[in-house]
């Protein structure tokens, strides 16, 4: 058991820094939110669809359980579609800080949902998270709009994996994945064929969108969201919001260095993103002396 746990924050680590990468192609990707979040999702389901094939995956859950996932799936597409919206609007940075109070979300809604004691040093983190935030919003104030699209976008973020952990101990990741990869497409196309969006110019795309889309729903979608779905059957929903904290620093980095002047901030922005993503620090280090402290 402890060798699962180790192996799955290991893939967590991992997957969080392909979502910092996630940013990046949000950025370079031309489209706009909502088709880039339907070509995203779409082409992620046949990857999955062809590797349950391979597999010989049973494709059969209750029905009961089917209309969750769809839900849960239009949950994840609405967070998607929020996250890169906030991206165009204001830049990588900006909302990367941001969707690190996902935690702080995280810390409220499992013990409502799931009728789970309030830890204190949850609630602390959380004020934690509003301190820094605050900070940003005061200094990078001309981003409001973008701010708070991706404070939406951590809510949602938040909303799916409290409530998604409890089918990832039930069954297959893949499964999972690709049913609530399916709910997001099914509810995004209704959507844009009611509003008569489908048309040739919508699927008309530059050579190099295709291939940021193809990097994007493959690594970045089906195999990024299959694991972390998976580790959700060893490691709590918080703990995997708060490491989910550290895609900000990969994110920023990465922007940093590809972008250049276009992501630098003042000063006080970054102090802002250090408080937050000092939680994730704090959060290890208390965890870790508890669970030294039962196994004594």
């Amino acid at each position: 058991m402890q060798n699962d746990n180790l192996n799955s924050y290991l893939q967590l680590h991992l997957i969080v820094f392909i979502w910092g990468f996630t940013a990046i192609l949000g950025e370079l990707i031309s489209l706009d939110a909502l088709p880039l979040v339907w070509f995203r999702m779409s082409m992620a389901v046949g990857f999955i669809f062809l590797f349950m094939i391979y597999k010989k995956s049973k494709f059969v859950v209750p029905r009961k359980t089917l209309f969750i996932f769809f839900f849960l799936g239009l949950v994840i597409a609405l967070h998607w579609l929020t996250f890169f919206k906030a991206i165009k609007v204001s830049n990588v940075s900006v909302t990367l800080a941001c969707l690190s109070t996902g935690a702080f979300f995280a810390s409220f809604l499992e013990p409502i949902l799931y009728r789970r004691k309030v830890i204190w040093y949850e609630v602390v983190f959380g004020l934690v998270v509003i301190g820094g935030l605050y900070i940003i919003f005061n200094v990078e104030g001309d981003y409001y709009l973008g701010i708070i699209l991706a404070l939406i976008s951590a809510f949602l973020s938040a909303l799916f994996s409290v409530v998604n952990s409890k089918y990832a101990k039930m069954y297959d990741s893949t499964v999972i994945s690709f049913y609530e990869l399916l709910g997001g497409v099914l509810c995004f196309s209704v959507y844009l064929l009611f509003t008569n969006n489908f048309s040739q110019d919508f699927f008309t795309l530059k050579t190099s969108d295709w291939l940021y889309l193809l990097l994007l729903s493959s690594v970045c979608t089906a195999y990024a969201f299959i694991t972390s779905v998976k580790v959700m059957k060893f490691i709590s929903p918080y703990t995997v919001m708060l490491t989910i904290n550290l895609e900000p620093v990969y994110g920023i980095i990465l922007a940093l260095l590809i972008f250049k002047e276009k992501e630098k901030m003042s000063p006080a922005f970054y102090f802002g993103a250090v408080i937050i993503l000092s939680t994730v620090i704090l959060n290890g280090i208390i965890k870790y002396r508890m669970r030294n402290k039962n196994i004594a």
